[in-house]
This record gives structure tokens, sequence and C-alpha cells, in this order.
């Protein structure tokens, strides 16, 4: 049988999980990266290795439970360093809810686990063959392709790389994985609206710890809320969001403007802010799907990731559905699958599941939106009365979400993290 052939465009967390797990099922794999500067790809051409700026992810136990599928869940529960206590708090330091990772493992089967996305990008990439992930390669769709019996295969154009463009490639499946700008879901449904502004802005950074410890914590203020979180090199990862107008900029740099908008809330953000490189505080307009698409695929060509649902960044589920996503197109495209109904099938799991995720996120945003003093001061007495009569308020959250599992035999929820004697060391 001849081996059927993928390409994946974008090579972000989604788009290198569905690489892997196409490799997997036997697939010969493509990975077309249009960044050659390694931050925006997590590796650097030509290596594996990490760079060390960047951003955190957070990955729940339903990311997890999918990595495992392909061997990986160990090596990322490894990355973690954020497993104890996590707190909600307000600016002048009150604390309003408190929940750890045992309250987790007890409702969702596992921890949530804070990596350094550049080291998780690295861990994908170094798991592929030798030459499938292409680096400074931009590249357009040019025919989706016909999958029935006899159809013809999809027809992907490089436009721009490092040993020159207008390399055509034929492929059995095409995998859009190029982010929330994807030109790939524009070629395939060309009418579908474009992300909408969700109504705030994010900063993220990283940085050396503080010399005073802190918690994990997530802090509301009005119009706004600030996060910290450890990672396991003993730097922190921090991150805000502000509902500003979109396409804003700081007129001096963006510490500068955290600054303003946070400087004077507890220990450690002033701390922590004060320590940024300000060239390295990243700000991006948040933005959300505006409609549910058609379908996640058309022709040979599947969508995944924010390429198709992007949502805000309130749950942590961004990159965790991007993951479920390759996972379960990988596992619906056999080799030997009919590839209509294994894509059919995909769109089916797919769309209403990553659909209400997207909406669920967005009224959580909406709620960190708010900017009166007593529509805020509601906020916080209600949250506070909620962790009291539900201490697992913070998790609450995720129900349905977190404790997502995919087809066949994984080793990370059902046991809490422990492997069973019948259940295969990561590398077997």
């Amino acid at each position: 049988m001849r081996q059927r052939t993928a390409i994946v465009i974008g090579g972000g967390i989604g788009g290198l999980t569905a690489a892997l797990a196409l490799d997997r099922r036997g697939w010969s794999v493509t990975v077309l990266e249009r960044t050659a500067a390694p931050a925006a790809s997590g590796v650097r051409a030509g290596t594996a290795r990490p760079v060390r700026s960047g951003a955190g992810i957070a990955l729940a136990p339903n990311a997890q439970r999918a990595l495992d599928t392909l061997g990986l869940g160990d090596a990322v529960r490894a990355m973690a360093a954020w497993q104890g206590a996590g707190e909600l708090r307000l600016p002048g330091g009150r604390r309003l809810a408190r929940t750890d990772n045992a309250a987790a493992v007890r409702r969702f089967g596992g921890p949530v686990v804070v990596a350094h996305r550049a080291e998780l990008l690295a861990l994908l990439a170094g798991r592929l063959p030798d030459g499938a992930l292409r680096t400074g390669a931009a590249a357009e769709l040019v025919d989706p392709g016909d999958p029935g019996p006899g159809g013809r295969p999809a027809r992907v154009r490089i436009t721009a790389a490092p040993d020159g463009a207008g390399e055509e490639l034929t492929a059995d499946l095409v995998v859009g994985a190029d982010g929330i700008h994807s030109a790939v879901r524009r070629a395939v449904f060309p009418g579908h609206p474009e992300p909408r502004y969700a109504g705030f802005t994010a900063w993220r950074f990283v940085v050396p710890a503080p010399d005073r410890p802190c918690t994990a914590h997530e802090t509301w203020g009005p119009g706004g809320l600030w996060g910290t979180v450890p990672l396991p090199d003993g730097r922190i990862y921090a991150y805000a969001t502000a509902a500003v107008p979109p396409g804003g900029r700081a007129a001096d740099d963006e510490r500068a403007e955290l600054q303003r908008r946070f400087g004077t809330w507890h220990h450690p953000v002033p701390d922590l802010i004060a320590a940024a490189d300000p060239a390295a505080v990243l700000r991006n307009d948040v933005r959300t799907a505006a409609a549910p698409p058609p379908a996640f695929h058309r022709g040979r060509v599947a969508l995944l990731g924010d390429a198709v649902h992007p949502m805000t960044p309130n749950l942590g589920q961004g990159g965790c559905q991007a993951v479920e996503d390759a996972v379960v197109l990988a596992q619906q495209a056999a080799p030997d699958a009919d590839l209509a109904a294994a894509l059919a099938e995909f769109t089916r799991q797919r769309l209403p599941r990553t659909m209400d995720v997207v909406r669920r996120a967005e009224r959580i945003g909406r709620l960190t939106t708010w900017r009166s003093r007593p529509a805020c001061a509601l906020r916080a007495a209600l949250m506070a009365a909620t962790a009291r009569l539900t201490p697992d308020l913070a998790l609450r959250a995720l129900d349905g979400i977190a404790d997502w599992r995919p087809e066949g035999p994984t080793y990370a929820a059902g046991t809490r993290g422990t492997r069973t004697a019948a259940q295969p060391k990561e590398h077997e």
C-alpha cells in the first residue's frame, strides 16, 4: 500500500502535535512553518533546542491525556513546576478563593500543569522524523483537492523559503494549523467571518523569580486581570489583560504600560514588571471565533486550533483544544481509512465541543472587563461567597472540558498520573 502523505501548514503546538500523531499512524508528514525566527516556532532552525523567550502554557488533564496517546504525557508533566496552590485575589491582595492541584486530581483525574511554550514546542519537534519540519517556509493552499475515490490530491505552493520559493507540493491531506489569521481557513471558507475582537488585550512575559516567594495566583481588578505562575526552571510566567481598544500600542514601551495599569497592585506584581525586559513583553489583542464554521474540513483539508476555533485565554484551553484536535484527527485518519468519512467524523466530533469551549471562555472573559466599582464589588462578593460554599470554585469552569478522554488507552487520568503494570512505558 502506498504511504499516504500529509502537509501541515503551521508549526505551532497544534500543527506539531498533528504531525507527530499522523506520523505515528503511518503517514509521511511535512510541516511547513513560515517563521525562521526562533521565538515564533519554539525551535532554532535545523535543531530542536528550546528558545528561552516567549510565554507559558497551561495543559489541563484533557491535553495531557491526548499527549499520552503519543507517549509524551509523562515528559510534559515532568516540565511542570506549578503543582501546588493557586489563589484568586483582588488588587489590594485580599484572597477570594484558593485551590490546588490535589483538587484538580480529585475532580478531573489529573493535575493542571504549566510549562514553557518553547520547551513544549521543542519536545514535539524533537520527536518528528529528521527533515519533517521545514522552518522559514511560508505556504499557501492552491487546491483543497477531492477526497473521494480517485479524487485529485490537495496542492500547496511554498511562497517563501530559504532555498527559494515557487515549489509546489501535493498531498493526500493538508492540515491547516496556521493560527488565528489562518490563510488556509480563508481559502477553504472565503465567506466565513474573521475572528472578532473579544474586548481586551493581553500582555505576557517571563522573568526570574523575585527574592520574596510568591504563590501562583490570578488577580481580578477593574477592567482587567493579572496572573503569576512559576515555571520549572525557577522563572515566573506573568500575564495580564485589560479592556482597551484594539490595535493599540504604548507610546513608550509595553513594560511602562503595565506599570501604569498594574504597578500599584499587590506583591509580586510591581517587582515582576520591574524585572521585565521591555523588548520581551508580548502584547496581543485577544480575538475569538465570530461564528461556528460550516465544518472543520473541506476537500482534503482539515483545520485545527486557532485556525478554526480561536478562543479567549480565560479557560486556558486554546492549546489544549488544539492538541485534542490533532489527536482526534490522526485517530480518524488511519492509513487505510476512507478519508472523506474520516474528515466528516473529525468535524462531527470536534466542532460542537470546541465551539462550546469558545462560548464558555468568552463568558468568563466578559466578566474580566467589568470596570465600575459597584459591579467589581458585586463580582468579588459572589466569588468569595461561592468559594466558601464550593472550595473548587476555580475548577468548576472546566467541568466537561478537563475530564475529556481520547479514544483508546492512555495512562494519565484513570490512574491519576500513575502507570499500571499493564500500561507501557513512554518510549516502548
